[in-house]
């Protein structure tokens, strides 16, 4: 069996040949999220409609690190190491702190309250980005069905000013985001298609002063499903979510290979002893593979 689809030379040079695609744990729900610990040897991802954040730990499986999560999606560290999550259910983006308590950084904007926070990641100046679309407030699985009282955005959060800012307004449903290596370009994924809407592709962004993200245009379309979720390699290229498994894509927005992976893939990290292993979360599963990569 071949976990791998090449669609340029390049990319044999990314994956081991004797390097499978390994299921590290199964039987969940939906699950999403995925955050590597390096210092505390551990992996933590969302199992959303069981409301629970779950840990492996090498040599040692599967426990629950925090229940309920308030139906936990997206995660990320801050430059300290904190976890930051996007929370469905209290509809809010919160940080953990190294005492365990929780700060809330955002769960409202203008006096409204937000969407479902779904995926989060942290610029080097500390800002705090994430994306805003309505999935955990249209049905119960994944939260509350509730009004939706704003858009579906981008937001950046600034610790330093407590301000709060729309970054993107132009999508239909904001998901998965990253910066490039030099934090001048956003990418993010818009899977509006979900609901009906056309939208299925990553859009890409400049960054100027002041964090602003201007000149929104279409970096990549993925062919099987959507990007979800995402994370780049230290040369650039993203790693992302699709309907048949991982798709590699160049700095370019050039298809450059696949790992396969037999369930619908939602999110992806790097992680392990060098960052060179590419944790994956699929619909029931998490996966595991090493790469001839290193993650940012």
């Amino acid at each position: 069996m071949s976990f791998f689809e090449a669609h340029a030379p390049i990319f044999n040079t990314y994956v081991l040949g004797n390097a499978p695609v390994k299921q590290l744990a199964t039987g969940f729900d939906w699950v999403e999220g995925p955050v590597w610990f390096g210092d505390a040897n551990c992996l933590l991802f969302s199992d959303i409609p069981n409301n629970r954040i779950l840990r492996w730990t090498p040599g040692e499986g599967i426990s629950t690190y925090r229940a309920p999560s308030n139906f936990a999606n997206g995660h990320t560290r801050d430059g300290q190491g904190r976890l930051i999550s996007c929370e469905h259910g209290t509809r809010r983006v919160t940080r953990t702190e190294y005492d365990g308590s929780v700060t809330v950084i955002a769960d409202g904007f203008e006096g409204k309250r937000l969407n479902s926070p779904n995926d989060v990641v942290v610029k080097s100046d500390g800002t705090i980005w994430f994306s805003d679309p309505h999935y955990g407030i249209k049905t119960d699985y994944e939260g509350h069905r509730a009004d939706q009282e704003l858009g579906c955005h981008v937001y950046c959060y600034d610790p330093a000013s407590g301000t709060l800012k729309i970054a993107v307004d132009d999508m239909n449903c904001p998901n998965g985001l990253a910066f490039s290596l030099d934090e001048k370009t956003l990418y993010v994924a818009d899977t509006g298609r979900m609901f009906g809407d056309d939208a299925q592709h990553i859009r890409a962004y400049d960054v100027g002063e002041g964090n602003t993200a201007t000149n929104g245009r279409v970096f990549h379309k993925i062919a099987d499903g959507v990007a979800d979720g995402f994370r780049l390699d230290t040369d650039g290229n993203l790693w992302s979510s699709a309907a048949d498994g991982v798709h590699c894509i160049s700095p370019e927005g050039v298809l450059l290979g696949k790992i396969l992976v037999p369930e619908l893939v939602s999110n992806v990290c790097f992680g392990g002893r060098a960052k060179h292993q590419l944790f994956i979360t699929a619909t029931t599963s998490v996966y595991a593979i090493s790469l001839n990569r290193n993650g940012v």
